[in-house]
Formats: C-alpha cells, structure tokens, sequence
C-alpha cells in the first residue's frame, strides 16, 4: 500500500469543492442562491426563529400552509422567510400572537389605514405601562417584605407571615 492508497487499495476520495460562503460560514445551496424553496432548517436559519416555533407558526395560522415535496417536507420560499421576520421581531417587542395576527393581517393589506396599526402599537404600549407598574409595585412589597426580615437562624419570617395571610 502506497501511501496515495488507502486499506482498500483504493485512491482516497477528493472533497468536493467548497460552497462556503466568502464571509466564512456555512454553505450556500443552489436553493438559497435563488431564494428558495428553503426547507425548514433554512428557512429557520435565515429568518432567526426555530423549526419547532415554525411549526407552532403554522397551527396557529399566522403562516399559511406552505408547499410540501413528495415526501412531505416543507418548502418555504422568500415571502414565506420574510414573514417568520415579521413575526420574530413582532414577538421581541412583546407583541401577543392575536396582535401579530392583526399585524400581519394589516401589513399584507396594502390598503390599510396607519390608523389601525397605531391603534394596535399604542394599546401595546398601555399594556406595558400596565405591567412595568404591576411589577415595580411587586417589587416595592417584596424590598420591603425582605427589609423586614431579619434573615436569621430564627424561624420568625415576615415575608412568609405575608404569603400566608
């Protein structure tokens, strides 16, 4: 056996050339060079959300039934990839799945009024307030609550004294 051979006696195989992207990364599909079909582990990487929350996207209705191969798999194009963004960075400002469904409903309709989404985006920012308030008032029970107990090898506890009342 030379060493240009291998157990078998074989010539070793020769990687197939590299699709690595020029930034350093992971390979580029034909599929992805012409922006789809993606199947759901692509469409997951290039819009930022999971196969799985994909999945729970769909049940829910906020993404329409996509395409499927002969053996079942999704295919997802790039209308399809720009909406899980949508829905992604919707879900990072706190928005609520009804809400994204208006949302969604409101940017596909290009003759909506602004009016509605602002209308949504505000009732939004009330119900922060609301919770912001709800919480730093926890927050002040509990600094107090903790304030109040010693924190010894007592058993005497206020802040338990509290939760049982």
């Amino acid at each position: 056996m030379t060493h240009s051979e291998n157990r078998e006696g074989r010539p070793p195989r020769r990687a197939a050339p590299s699709k690595a992207s020029p930034l350093g990364g992971q390979r580029i599909t034909q599929s992805e060079k012409r922006g789809g079909p993606f199947n759901i582990g692509q469409a997951a990487a290039r819009s930022g959300v999971s196969s799985k929350m994909i999945r729970h996207y769909e049940s829910l209705g906020l993404l329409p039934a996509v395409h499927r191969t002969d053996a079942g798999y999704r295919q997802y194009g790039e209308k399809e990839v720009h909406t899980l963004g949508f829905i992604r960075r919707a879900r990072t400002l706190g928005f609520s799945m009804a809400e994204i469904a208006e949302l969604l409903k409101l940017w596909q309709n290009k003759r909506r009024a602004s009016a509605d989404v602002k209308r949504i985006a505000l009732a939004h920012v009330a119900d922060l307030e609301r919770r912001i308030a709800e919480m730093a008032a926890m927050k002040q029970t509990l600094q107090h609550l903790a304030h109040c107990c010693q924190g010894n090898n007592r058993p005497d506890c206020p802040i338990l004294t509290e939760l049982a009342a």
